[in-house]
C-alpha cells in the first residue's frame, strides 16, 4: 500500500526521496509528498495530491541542500485524497510519516484537543504526529518519546520520524507494516520496500515488529519498545536495478507476463529432477516422516494467492491419496471460529509475504501449535520469517500491481510441495511422473503459447473492449483458471467479470447472458470435455458473445476460438491463464486505463 522512504547522509535529500517515491509508485497511491530539514532544524514540507510527478514539479521549484527527510505515498484510509491528508504530517517539532492504521486514534484525538492540539487532517497519522510531540516536550530523547507513543497506540505501523530540535537523526519503528534500514557509507537510508534502496546499498536490515530504529549517518541501532538495545542483523538486498525497470516493454504488466518462462524456470530450478522422478524443497524443515503424517493441508491466501492455492489444491488431489487440500480466504479465515483437523499443515501464500489479513492468519495458526510452510517471493518478508519451513518461488519483482507470475510460480511450488508428501507417503514413479514431466515442460509451453497468441490476443482485446461485463468460465481444474482470469479483467480492464463452475450456469449465472455480456470459456481435451461442450452448447442457444480457450481442434462454435498447440495435458491450465493476463492487458490498453497501478489498488496491502 503506501510507501515510505528516508535518508540521512551528505547527499542531498530531496533527489534521493523523489527516487525512491518513484520506485515505489506501483504499490498504489493517491497523493506524495516529502520532508526535509537543514543543519539548523529549519524544515521544507512539500505535499501533493495526484502522482509523484506533481510533487517532482514543486521539488523543482523549492530545492534545498538539506541532508536528511522522510516521504511518503499515500493510499488513502482515514480522509479522502487531498493535500492536507497527504504525508508527512507535521506537528510541532514533529514530522511523521505512516503506513498502517492507529484504531484508537480517536480517543487519543480526544485527549490530546484537551491539551489544546488542534487538527488539520482527518487522519489517524496526524493524531499520532501530535502524540509523539507531547510526549517529546518531557523525553529524554525522540526515541523516548517515540517509544512512549506507541505503548498507547492499537494498530498497525511504519512509521520514519523527524524533530526539528534534532536533525542529525531519523526514528523509524514497525508492526505489521514493513521497513527496511539500509546501511551505506556514512549514510542510511528508509524504505518500506526494498525496490526504492536498488542502486544505493545492498546492505540492509529488515525490522521486527515491536522494533524502532535510531538512524544517523553513521548506521542504526534497534531498539525494542522499551527501549532496550537490540541487535541489528545485516542482509544482502536480493534484488537489482533491471529487475525494477521496464526493458523495453510498453507496461511492467506486460513485462511480467513475458517474464513467466524465465521466472518459472527459477522456481523449478534444482527442485524436479525428470532423470530420477523426484521433486524436492529445501527450506521446509520436514523430515519424511512427518511429511507422511500429513492428513490435511491448508492453503491461505488473498486475492490472486487463494486462487493460486485453488488451482494447486485441485491439481494436487489427483495424486497425493489420502490427504485433504483445500484453500481459503484470509479475510474470511481470520474470523472464523474454524477447527483445524489432527496433522494438519498450512502453507501461507503471499507474493509480498506482508499481505495483513495472511498474517493474522499465520499468527493463529501458530498459536494453536499448526505447522507454518510460507509460499513467498520477497525475501526477509515478515511472513518468511514468521513461518516454521517454506519456499521462495523466486519470481523477482513484480512491479504491476496485478500479480501474473507469481501465480504461475506459487501453483507450481506448491504442486512441488504436493508431490513431496505423495513420494512420501508411498505414492510410485508412475502415479507422480507425469506431473514432472510436466513441470520441467511448462516454461517452454508457456513461452510459446506467449509467441504464438500475442497478437491474437491484442485483436481480441479490440473486438471485446467495448464491453462492460463478462463471465469466466471453466470446469475441474479450469475453474481456478476461470475465477484468475475475472480477477485480472477487473483489476486492470476494470470490466465487471465474474468466474464461474461451467456445472452452476443453470443455478443462476446463465441469465445474465445477452448483448451486455462477453463470455470467456475454458475448453479442455480431457475426460470432462462432452460436458464443458454441453455447457458451451447452453450458452450459445441464449446468444452468447463466447470467447473458447482450447487445446483442441475439434470443432467448436463461439464467436472466437483460441486453439492452442501444447505438449501438456495436465496443466494446461496454467497455460490457458497466460491468455487470460494478455487478453486483461490489451483490454486495459484499449480502454486508456493505468494499467500498472489500477485505480483504488495497492500492491502489497498491509492493512485491512
Amino acid at each position: 500500500m503506501c510507501g515510505i522512504v528516508g535518508y540521512i547522509g551528505n547527499k542531498q535529500a530531496q533527489p534521493v526521496l523523489v527516487s525512491g517515491l518513484k520506485r515505489l509508485e506501483y504499490r498504489g497511491y493517491d497523493s506524495a509528498g516529502i520532508a526535509t530539514l537543514n543543519q539548523k532544524g529549519t524544515a521544507t514540507l512539500l505535499r501533493e495530491k495526484g502522482k509523484v510527478a506533481e510533487l517532482e514539479k514543486k521539488v523543482a521549484t523549492h530545492k534545498t541542500a538539506d541532508q536528511v527527510g522522510i516521504g511518503h505515498t499515500r493510499w488513502a484510509t482515514h480522509g479522502a485524497p487531498s493535500k492536507r491528508n497527504a504525508h508527512p504530517h507535521t506537528v510541532g517539532d514533529i514530522y511523521l510519516v505512516h503506513n498502517g492504521i492507529i484504531e484508537n486514534y480517536q480517543d487519543l484525538k480526544a485527549e490530546l484537543i484537551k491539551h489544546d492540539y488542534d487538527f488539520k487532517s482527518d487522519t489517524d497519522t496526524e493524531v499520532l504526529t501530535a502524540l509523539i510531540d507531547y510526549l517529546y516536550k518531557d523525553a529524554a530523547s525522540l526515541l523516548d518519546a517515540v517509544s512512549g507513543a506507541l505503548k498507547m497506540v492499537v494498530g498497525a505501523y511504519g512509521i520514519a520520524v523527524l524533530s526539528v530540535k534534532n536533525p542529525e537523526e531519523i526514528v523509524v519503528a514497525r508492526k505489521g507494516s514493513p521497513l527496511i534500514v539500509g546501511v551505506g557509507d556514512d549514510e542510511v537510508f528508509v524504505a518500506s520496500d526494498g525496490s526504492a534502496l536498488v542502486g544505493y546499498t545492498d546492505q540492509v536490515v529488515y525490522l521486527h515488529d515491536g522494533e524502532i530504529g535510531l538512524c544517523t549517518r553513521e548506521g542504526v541501532q534497534l531498539y525494542d519498545i522499551d527501549a532496550n538495545t537490540v541487535d541489528a542483523k545485516v542482509e544482502k538486498l536480493e534484488m537489482d536495478l533491471q529487475s525494477i525497470q521496464k526493458k523495453g516493454f510498453d507496461h511492467f504488466l506486460l513485462k511480467e507476463i513475458y517474464e513467466q518462462p524465465e521466472s518459472l524456470r527459477s522456481t523449478l530450478s534444482g527442485r524436479v529432477n525428470t532423470d530420477t522422478m523426484t521433486a524436492k524443497l529445501g527450506g521446509l524443515n520436514m523430515s519424511d516422516e512427518e511429511l507422511r503424517a500429513i492428513e490435511n493441508v491448508m492453503v491461505i491466501g488473498c486475492g490472486t494467492a487463494y486462487y493460486a492455492g485453488l488451482q494447486a489444491g485441485y491439481l494436487v488431489e489427483q495424486f497425493v491419496g489420502d490427504v485433504t487440500f483445500n484453500s481459503y480466504i484470509a479475510s474470511e479465515l481470520r474470523y472464523r471460529s474454524f477447527a483445524v483437523p489432527k496433522n494438519t499443515v498450512a502453507l501461507i501464500v503471499s507474493q509480498s509475504g506482508e499481505t495483513a489479513d495472511t498474517l493474522a492468519c499465520l499468527m493463529e495458526l501458530k498459536r494453536r501449535g499448526v505447522r507454518t510452510l510460507g509460499v513467498v517471493n520477497a525475501v526477509g518478508s515478515t511472513i518468511a520469517r514468521e513461518v516454521d519451513g517454506g519456499v521462495y518461488v523466486h519470481v523477482g519483482a513484480e512491479i504491476s500491481v496485478a500479480s501474473t507470475k507469481a501465480f504461475t510460480s506459487q501453483v507450481a511450488a506448491i504442486m512441488i510441495f504436493g508431490l513431496m508428501v505423495a513420494q512420501a507417503k508411498g505414492v510410485g514413479v508412475k502415479e507422480i511422473s507425469d506431473y514432472i514431466r510436466e513441470l520441467e515442460l511448462l516454461p517452454s509451453e508457456i513461452e510459446k503459447c506467449i509467441v504464438a497468441h500475442d497478437k491474437e490476443m491484442e485483436r481480441l482485446a479490440k473486438k471485446y473492449a467495448q464491453y462492460e461485463h463478462a463471465l469466466y468460465i471453466g470446469r475441474d481444474t479450469l475453474y481456478p483458471v476461470a475465477l484468475e482470469g475475472a480477477l485480472k479483467m477487473k483489476e486492470v480492464g476494470y470490466v465487471h467479470a465474474e468466474g464461474y463452475a461451467a456445472g452452476e450456469l443453470k443455478h443462476g449465472p446463465i441469465a445474465l447472458i445477452d448483448d451486455t455480456f462477453f463470455e470467456v470459456f475454458y475448453l479442455q481435451d480431457n475426460w470432462l470435455y462432452e460436458k464443458a461442450q454441453s455447457n458451451l452448447i447452453e450458452m450459445n442457444a441464449r446468444g452468447a458473445h463466447a470467447i473458447v480457450i482450447t487445446d483442441t481442434d475439434k470443432r467448436i462454435a463461439a464467436e472466437h476460438v483460441i486453439r492452442v498447440n501444447t505438449k501438456l495435458h495436465l496443466l494446461t491450465p496454467l497455460v490457458f491463464n497466460v491468455l487470460s493476463q494478455l487478453f486483461a492487458y490489451y483490454v486495459a490498453v484499449m480502454r486508456g486505463n493505468d494499467v500498472d497501478q489500477p485505480r483504488n489498488l495497492a500492491k502489497s496491502v498491509t492493512v485491512e
